[in-house]
């Protein structure tokens, strides 16, 4: 009660708006209860799925690759690597800045789901399994990758050697692209990381935990990229977020971030 001591081990009753407010982020919210129950069976499948063949791909394609690498393509290469990083960097912030900022759970789409929950519970993520982690990034690398493995099947030698740098940098990009949400699952880790991950965080050439704490402050309109966090300042200073926003809300009328607001005031 209001102007009383509570004694050693007692918690304080709340009223039901303190109570509201006391649940509102984390696994007891009441819309992050919601949210964790939609993921079904059929999602989990389909993660599974994505997983085995995304990854036995990877090592086929890899394969390929080493037998012809030589050298002389190392400048080259190493370019390929920072360019896949960066395009990574801006199209996981371009994925996360549309699915943080339009549509809803209820559209015929498996994928706005994990973000809604993301923003209510951010610590849901550190719960979630490998294949719950990176089933959809997988599922979205597939192509690509089946791309590679059919042009390392159907191309000449000669043809390949040309094409061998080109691939690097398409291979580097689907490699940031498939490890971007286990990077981002890192960045909410704060126990228990191997350290050459805290190495890369501390040395910035993934996500680093600090730095994505300013996306996680509400409304989340910021900072949306969380490969390697590289383009981040650089949109923020230009307002492309928000200039795209407003370019959107223009044309469509729809407000930004209606629907992640929905779930974030769910109570009951």
């Amino acid at each position: 009660m209001a102007g009383t001591e509570d004694g050693p081990g007692q918690q304080p009753e709340l009223d039901e708006d303190e109570a509201a407010y006391c649940r509102r982020w984390g696994a007891q919210h009441a819309g992050a209860r919601e949210l964790a129950a939609l993921y079904s069976p059929g999602k989990r499948f389909q993660e599974w799925c994505c997983v085995v063949l995304c990854f036995s791909l990877i090592a086929h394609n890899l394969i390929h690759l080493l037998l012809l690498a030589h050298w002389e393509h190392t400048p080259l290469v190493m370019l390929g690597v920072v360019a896949g990083a960066l395009i990574a960097d801006f199209l996981s912030g371009l994925v996360h800045w549309g699915a943080d900022t339009w549509g809803s759970v209820e559209l015929p789409i498996a994928f706005i789901r994990p973000f809604r929950e993301h923003h209510i519970d951010p610590t849901a993520i550190t719960r979630h399994d490998f294949i719950e982690t990176n089933g959809d990034n997988c599922l979205v690398t597939l192509l690509p990758l089946l791309n590679m493995a059919y042009k390392f099947r159907t191309q000449s030698p000669e043809a390949l050697e040309q094409l061998f740098p080109w691939e690097c940098f398409i291979f580097c990009l689907i490699i940031f692209a498939t490890f971007t949400n286990q990077i981002h699952k890192w960045s909410h880790t704060y126990f228990g990381l191997p350290r050459w991950v805290t190495l890369l965080q501390d040395w910035h050439i993934i996500l680093p935990r600090k730095h994505h704490r300013i996306h996680h402050v509400s409304p989340h309109e910021t900072y949306f990229c969380i490969t390697t966090g590289w383009l981040n300042y650089p949109l923020e200073k230009m307002g492309f977020w928000r200039r795209l926003e407003d370019l959107i809300q223009g044309l469509t009328g729809e407000k930004p971030r209606a629907d992640d607001m929905k779930w974030a005031q769910k109570i009951k």
